[in-house]
């Protein structure tokens, strides 16, 4: 036994201070990931504590704040239009309980008068506009800005409609494959390559091994973003309905486990930017930024647009 330990003691602390050390210089093994784009201020949703969300308004407003990126979601219309709705189901945007994909464009109803920010209980949002908007509207629009596209649902055809949208508009550098399933984004790199993506559930928790066991920095990673929650937010801006996510104790470990400065130093230091949400008081832009993200996504651009005025650059 002692002469077992006389070999493993010395290799496993050797292990860790190689580990440790190109954590801290991860350009030693992996060559910086080159981006066409670099986002402090992320518009959630376009910015939908201010206007109604996913609207044509709303991305307009969050552009005209000073918004670097816009956050969205996609679905098919039955027609074979890409919408930019956060649900495939209507209800909670609209009051009608209908589908996307079971309606043709012209058909979709307005959104609500009065739309409760999700990420703000309590809070709602208004304005004159409340169509949905169409995916290569925002591309005609904003043909240099970019967007974070997240695909809900395993429709091939969709990632489809998005990859020739995409192409169409030459937007393969400044457009996101985002979704938290690992099976749907691995059809999306399938459809669009070139595009970069960011991490699905399963890779961020591969991430965490990674980190925890001392070998991320010896693993290259083709993930360009890392999207996650401010767990700090859960049960005080934000009400989950997950009920496991309203404990407490839950939170408290979630937030000690995944927000680690090192990792995410580590992560930006090879080119991975990291992308906090969704903060909407300056008190949690403020976390976010102290725990490492090298972006905030907000629902109220113009507040974030506040915060980074008085508080410098966060680069």
């Amino acid at each position: 036994m002692s002469s077992f330990l006389y070999f493993i003691l010395p290799a496993l602390g050797g292990y860790t201070l190689t580990s440790l050390y190109l954590l801290k210089n991860p350009h030693i093994l992996h060559k910086r990931k080159r981006s066409a784009f670099y986002c402090t201020h992320i518009s959630h949703r376009g910015g939908c504590g201010e206007r109604i969300e996913s609207t044509m308004e709303a991305f307009t407003n969050a552009v005209e704040q000073g918004t670097q990126m816009l956050e969205m979601d996609c679905h098919l219309t039955r027609d074979g239009y890409v919408i930019v709705s956060h649900d495939e189901n209507l209800l909670r945007q609209t009051g009608h309980d209908v589908t996307t994909s079971s309606l043709n464009l012209q058909d979709l109803p307005l959104y609500k008068e009065k739309l409760e920010v999700t990420f703000y209980t309590g809070r709602y949002t208004n304005g004159p506009d409340r169509k949905f908007a169409l995916l290569e509207d925002v591309f005609r629009k904003f043909p240099k800005l970019p967007v974070s596209v997240e695909i809900k649902e395993n429709n091939k055809q969709l990632m489809e409609k998005v990859s020739n949208l995409v192409r169409c508009y030459n937007r393969e550098e400044i457009t996101v494959w985002a979704s938290v399933d690992s099976t749907i984004m691995m059809e999306c790199r399938r459809t669009n390559a070139s595009m970069p993506y960011s991490f699905s559930v399963n890779r961020g928790l591969l991430l965490l091994f990674l980190f925890y066991s001392g070998l991320l920095p010896f693993v290259p990673l083709g993930e360009s973003l890392l999207q996650f929650y401010l767990p700090r937010i859960f049960n005080r801006t934000y009400i989950p309905e997950e009920g496991i996510l309203r404990n407490k104790l839950v939170i408290y470990l979630l937030e000690k486990v995944t927000m680690r400065k090192s990792l995410f130093k580590h992560l930006a230091a090879r080119g991975i930017q990291v992308h906090l949400f969704v903060c909407n008081e300056d008190e949690d832009i403020k976390a976010a930024f102290e725990v490492g993200a090298t972006g905030v996504m907000s629902d109220y651009p113009a507040l974030l647009s506040s915060y980074l005025c008085r508080n410098g650059s966060q680069d």
